[in-house]
This record gives structure tokens, sequence and C-alpha cells, in this order.
């Protein structure tokens, strides 16, 4: 019997740039001369994750067999003892992201081919429309319309408020750290769900109904608030209404479940399986959103993935341009091979970022295609990731229009 060939990691190089925003990527290399990248970009905090790997994860990793992607997981997630949290599981998702594309690249297949296969022909992404007032994001609404998109995500300005999540100065690429320090914004509800039916009702009066529509409540609610709004848009039918409360307490959703029939999503600052368990369990949500990059990587996501299966809820992996190419060719690859998949958020990312990730996936007709390279189909230019240093840049935070401290 032939023994398996070992494949030792002889270098993990952390890079950070900033073409136009900030970027954690994870270099592993072998002695066999293949590499492969993973993601570790945190919003607002790169520099705790960067640190995390060079000096903590890196120097563990050298002589390892890059083959044992779940053993190297393991000891990263139970040799660290202080287990989970963004930090943490951001870069054990890069690590093991990193050594999914080198076995893939050995093998000689895109990376879904390792996963299982496809299990559809391409990933059905939805796109990005905001304006600063309702007339000015159904006109956005119906631009990504033109351009192929069969789902779209609606946010817009609310009356009497001077910003509000989601509305952005370029409306291509939407970038929410603003400032090297952070932009205090003024919040209120009640302004808010007065404003966003009147939203969808225009909406579906402009699209009709063969687009697909979505909106992001950003985590500002009560569960009483959030099932309120919820019933207020089920007349427009949508696909799905995200992050309406802050889901520390998982249980909060039982009572927005009971009230409203619209479906909910959630899940992009999850890090963990016991962060949905409960949601999934008692089927309190429709679609986890748990991305690649802040979850545990890819083998973690696939057992977040294959639970929500058994109860019926789909997945609708989080895709914003703070998750570089890498990551976004990550979820695809998983998206194609999870028999679960629901939708794929999709945020174009600049053109100096694509040419320090030059990447193989495709936009065409409302869907994306990973491509057919060996791994992940995305690489990094480091000459020219080195011109672009990093910047600090932080989050916006929220305040009551009476100064009270609330979520973002």
């Amino acid at each position: 019997m032939s023994k398996t060939r070992t494949l030792p990691i002889t270098a993990a190089r952390v890079i950070v740039t900033c073409p136009g925003r900030n970027f954690v990527t994870l270099k592993i290399e072998t002695a066999a001369g293949s590499y492969g990248l993973g993601d570790a970009t945190l919003n607002g905090r790169e520099l705790a994750v960067a640190s995390y790997l060079a000096d903590h994860v890196a120097p563990s990793l050298i002589g390892r067999d890059a083959h044992q992607i779940e053993d190297i997981w393991q000891f990263l997630y139970r040799g660290a003892y202080w287990r989970r949290g963004p930090v943490t599981m951001s870069a054990i998702a890069a690590v093991d992201t990193a050594l999914w594309d080198i076995k893939a690249k050995e093998a000689g297949m895109p990376l879904y081919q390792l996963l299982g296969g496809a299990c559809r022909s391409g990933v059905r992404v939805y796109g990005h429309a905001n304006g600063e007032t309702l007339e000015e994001t159904i006109s956005e609404a119906r631009r990504y319309r033109d351009m192929g998109y069969t789902a779209i995500r609606l946010q817009s300005g609310v009356p009497g408020l001077a910003s509000t999540y989601g509305v952005s100065r370029d409306k291509m690429f939407y970038e929410p750290a603003d400032g090297g320090l952070p932009t205090e914004n003024t919040w209120s509800t009640s302004k808010y769900l007065a404003a966003t039916p009147r939203l969808f009702e225009a909406a579906r009066a402009a699209l009709g109904w063969e687009i697909d529509l979505l909106h992001d409540a950003h985590h500002r609610l009560t569960p009483i608030e959030a099932a309120r709004l919820g019933q207020d848009l089920e007349p427009y039918r949508l696909f799905w209404l995200e992050d309406t409360v802050a889901a520390d307490n998982q249980a909060s959703f039982r009572l927005i479940r009971r009230h409203t029939t619209t479906p909910l999503a959630v899940g992009e600052v999850f890090n963990s399986i016991w962060d949905c368990k409960q949601l999934i369990e008692e089927q309190l949500i429709d679609y986890i959103r748990a991305s690649v990059g802040h979850a545990g990587g890819i083998s973690h996501l696939r057992r977040i993935a294959v639970l929500a299966d058994l109860y019926d809820v789909k997945t609708g992996c989080h895709g914003a341009t703070d998750l570089s190419p890498v990551c976004m060719a990550a979820a695809l690859h998983f998206d194609l091979s999870m028999p679960n998949f629901g939708l794929q958020e999709y945020m174009c990312h600049t053109q100096e970022t694509d040419a320090v990730f030059p990447h193989a996936y495709r936009f065409s007709a409302g869907s994306l295609y990973p491509g057919d390279e060996p791994g992940l189909g995305v690489d990094i230019d480091e000459a020219l990731a080195a011109q672009y240093p990093y910047r600090r840049a932080y989050l916006p935070v929220n305040r009551l229009e009476d100064g009270t401290m609330t979520n973002w």
C-alpha cells in the first residue's frame, strides 16, 4: 500500500493592502512550491487579525502537512483555549481557505469539485440599489435590473435623518468604513418604520413582481419592532428581511416569527455554529448569512450549512466589499457545492482591488460563475499590493436622537 505524500508548510505570510479599502490576506506556501490564499479581513479591526496570524498562528503552521485541513482547523480552534470570537475565527478562516486552495491546486481541479461537485450551473446573486431618496433608490433598482440582476436589495435614506446605513456616495462601490475615527450618525426607529413600507410599495409598482426584493434593517430594531416591520412588508413579498435585531439573544426571533411570515435572514456577524444553533434548530430563520471569512472558513461554514439543511434553512452568505475577491471566490465554490444554497450577496470591487486580486469568477445575467481554474481561481499581485499601504478606517456608530448609543 502506497503512503500518501505529505506536503510540508514552509511559510505563512500576512499581506496587508489598501487598494481603496483595507484587506488582510494570508499566503501559505509549501515545500512543493504550491501556495494558497485566505482572506482574513475584519472590517475596522484588520490589524488585530493580522497580528493574531503573524504573531500566534503562522509560527505554529511551519512544518505541518498542508493536506491535513481538518486536523489543522481543530488544532487552531481547540488549541487556542480562548475559543471563537471574530478575531480568532477570521484568522482560522484564512488558514482553512488557504489550505483548501492548496489542496485543490494539488489535485488540479477547481475547489467546488473537491467539495462534492456542482449542485447548480451558477450562483444567483443580488445587487445593492440605494439612494438618498425613495425615487433615487427606485431609479438605481431599475439600473440593477437592466444590468441583469434578478434579485435586488433596496436601501433608502429616511426623511428627517441626515444619513442611514446602506446609502452611499458611490452607488457601485459601497464602503461604510469612512473615517480615521468613527463617524457618529443619528438614528430614529419611528421615522425608519414609517418610511420603509412606502419604499417597497413604490418598488413593486415600478419593478413588478418578477424581481426578488430584499432589505437590511442592520440590527437596529427590538423584536416587537421587527415583527411590526415584517407585517408591514408582507404585501410586497420580500425575498428576505435581514438582520432585524441583534441576535445575541437567539430567542428574540421567536417573537418575530410568531407575528410575521416575511422570510428572515441573519448571520453576517456570526463567527461559529453556536451563534446560530438555536435559530436553525427552532426554524426561527429562513436564511443563514454567515461568511467564509468570518465563520471559520470553508470547513466550518459547511458544518453550519449541513445543520441548516436539516431544518430547511438555506444559505445566503455575506458578500460585501469588506471581503476580498479571495473570500468571494471561496463563497462561490461553497455556494456551488451546497444543496441548500439560497442566494449570494455580491458587491463589485473597484478596479484597483481587482488588479491586486486577479480572479477567474465572472458575472452574467444575475449569477456569478467561479471558473474552472485549479483552486480558488484567485491570485494576489504582491508588488502591486505593496503600493497600497494600510490606512486606518472605522465603521460608523449610531446614536438615537436624544444622544443614546444604539446599534449601527
